[in-house]
């Protein structure tokens, strides 16, 4: 389980390193994918390949499926983390996510985003200003 929020700088060769306790669960690859909210997510190859399991068919019009395929997997990259325990994040997804700088990853659970702190900082405002409607609203589904 990844948690917390742990502040990085991007080098000039466009790498970020992964804090170290979660560097053991990227040994076998590393999946960066470009998220919806404007961040990078950092998924380990088992999670991505329950990902493509779950989203590479369905019961949708192939047009649709095809659609869907292209916006998750098109924008994903295979990587492996360096002897420094860093990624090179590649242009197309710091131009996604607005990272020049400083950064900060953040823990979901089974995997991790990266966001422009200043994109981060945002979020996180947001998230803690609605988190109890979001909880209402999830204890009201039960």
């Amino acid at each position: 389980m990844f948690l917390g929020e742990y502040e990085y700088k991007i080098d000039p060769k466009g790498r970020v390193a992964i804090p170290p306790k979660f560097r053991k669960h990227f040994a076998n690859g590393i999946v960066l994918n470009m998220g919806a909210e404007q961040c990078v997510n950092v998924y380990p190859p088992q999670v991505w390949e329950e990902i493509a399991e779950k989203y590479g068919s369905g019961p949708i019009a192939p047009s649709k499926l095809r659609q869907r395929n292209r916006a998750i997997f098109a924008s994903a990259f295979d990587m492996e983390l360096d002897e420094q325990g860093r990624v090179m994040l590649p242009p197309p997804l710091r131009r996604h996510a607005g990272i020049k700088d400083s950064l900060v990853i953040a823990g979901a659970n089974k995997y991790l985003d990266i966001w422009s702190k200043d994109r981060w900082e945002k979020q996180k405002d947001y998230a803690i200003k609605d988190f109890w409607q979001i909880l209402e609203s999830m204890e009201a589904r039960q």
